[in-house]
Protein backbone atom coordinates (compact mmCIF):
# COMPACT_ATOMS: atom_id res chain seq x y z
CA UNK A 1 0.00 0.00 0.00
CA UNK A 2 2.86 2.17 0.80
CA UNK A 3 4.78 1.85 -2.00
CA UNK A 4 1.49 2.85 -4.50
CA UNK A 5 1.16 6.09 -2.55
CA UNK A 6 5.27 6.90 -3.16
CA UNK A 7 4.42 6.13 -6.42
CA UNK A 8 2.03 8.48 -6.72
CA UNK A 9 4.05 10.98 -4.88
CA UNK A 10 7.03 10.79 -7.13
CA UNK A 11 4.51 10.86 -10.23
CA UNK A 12 3.33 14.30 -8.96
CA UNK A 13 6.11 15.70 -8.22
CA UNK A 14 7.85 14.42 -11.39
CA UNK A 15 4.91 16.68 -13.14
CA UNK A 16 3.74 13.61 -14.62
CA UNK A 17 -0.27 14.01 -15.39
CA UNK A 18 -2.24 10.98 -13.99
CA UNK A 19 -4.89 11.07 -15.66
CA UNK A 20 -4.47 10.76 -20.53
CA UNK A 21 -6.30 10.93 -22.99
CA UNK A 22 -6.10 7.35 -22.77
CA UNK A 23 -7.93 7.28 -19.89
CA UNK A 24 -11.28 8.47 -21.34
CA UNK A 25 -14.55 7.04 -19.87
CA UNK A 26 -15.25 5.24 -22.85
CA UNK A 27 -11.95 3.44 -22.65
CA UNK A 28 -12.17 2.15 -19.00
CA UNK A 29 -15.61 1.01 -19.66
CA UNK A 30 -14.41 -1.69 -22.08
CA UNK A 31 -11.59 -2.81 -19.56
CA UNK A 32 -14.24 -3.05 -16.90
CA UNK A 33 -16.04 -5.05 -19.47
CA UNK A 34 -13.28 -7.47 -19.74
CA UNK A 35 -12.30 -7.76 -16.26
CA UNK A 36 -16.25 -8.66 -15.55
CA UNK A 37 -16.38 -11.33 -17.89
CA UNK A 38 -13.40 -12.27 -17.36
CA UNK A 39 -14.35 -12.89 -13.53
CA UNK A 40 -17.73 -14.55 -14.20
CA UNK A 41 -16.43 -17.04 -16.83
CA UNK A 42 -13.70 -18.04 -14.03
CA UNK A 43 -16.37 -18.25 -11.15
CA UNK A 44 -18.55 -20.36 -14.57
CA UNK A 45 -15.44 -22.24 -14.71
CA UNK A 46 -14.99 -23.79 -11.74
CA UNK A 47 -18.49 -24.74 -11.19
CA UNK A 48 -18.71 -26.58 -14.41
CA UNK A 49 -15.11 -28.55 -13.03
CA UNK A 50 -16.95 -28.85 -9.91
CA UNK A 51 -19.98 -30.44 -11.34
CA UNK A 52 -18.08 -32.45 -13.76
CA UNK A 53 -15.98 -34.22 -10.73
CA UNK A 54 -19.25 -34.94 -8.74
CA UNK A 55 -20.86 -36.67 -11.75
CA UNK A 56 -17.47 -38.29 -12.10
CA UNK A 57 -17.10 -38.97 -8.89
CA UNK A 58 -21.02 -40.78 -8.40
CA UNK A 59 -20.28 -43.14 -11.33
CA UNK A 60 -16.99 -44.84 -10.21
CA UNK A 61 -14.97 -42.83 -12.87
CA UNK A 62 -12.51 -41.51 -10.16
CA UNK A 63 -11.87 -42.18 -6.66
CA UNK A 64 -10.62 -39.31 -5.50
CA UNK A 65 -13.13 -37.79 -2.62
CA UNK A 66 -10.74 -35.13 -1.69
CA UNK A 67 -9.85 -34.04 -5.19
CA UNK A 68 -13.63 -33.44 -5.62
CA UNK A 69 -14.82 -31.88 -2.64
CA UNK A 70 -11.93 -29.27 -2.96
CA UNK A 71 -13.41 -28.25 -6.23
CA UNK A 72 -16.86 -28.34 -5.06
CA UNK A 73 -15.36 -25.43 -2.07
CA UNK A 74 -13.43 -23.55 -4.33
CA UNK A 75 -16.65 -23.38 -6.72
CA UNK A 76 -18.89 -22.67 -3.53
CA UNK A 77 -16.35 -19.83 -2.50
CA UNK A 78 -16.00 -18.84 -5.75
CA UNK A 79 -19.85 -18.19 -5.85
CA UNK A 80 -20.40 -16.81 -2.57
CA UNK A 81 -17.56 -14.25 -2.78
CA UNK A 82 -19.00 -12.93 -6.50
CA UNK A 83 -22.41 -12.46 -4.95
CA UNK A 84 -21.36 -10.37 -1.86
CA UNK A 85 -19.30 -8.32 -4.46
CA UNK A 86 -22.56 -7.80 -6.15
CA UNK A 87 -24.21 -6.48 -2.79
CA UNK A 88 -21.43 -4.00 -2.63
CA UNK A 89 -21.24 -2.91 -5.87
CA UNK A 90 -25.11 -2.59 -5.59
CA UNK A 91 -24.88 -0.56 -2.53
CA UNK A 92 -22.02 1.57 -3.31
CA UNK A 93 -24.41 2.21 -6.58
CA UNK A 94 -27.07 2.80 -4.52
CA UNK A 95 -25.66 5.05 -2.28
CA UNK A 96 -23.87 7.55 -4.76
CA UNK A 97 -27.42 8.06 -6.53
CA UNK A 98 -28.89 9.13 -3.25
CA UNK A 99 -26.36 12.01 -3.29
CA UNK A 100 -26.82 15.60 -3.99
CA UNK A 101 -25.63 17.58 -6.42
Amino acid sequence: MNSYINEVTSAVNNGIKLSSPANKPENNQGKFANVLEKAITDVNKSQVISNQKTEALASGQIDDLHDVMISAQKASVTLETSVQIQKKVIDAYNEIMRMQV
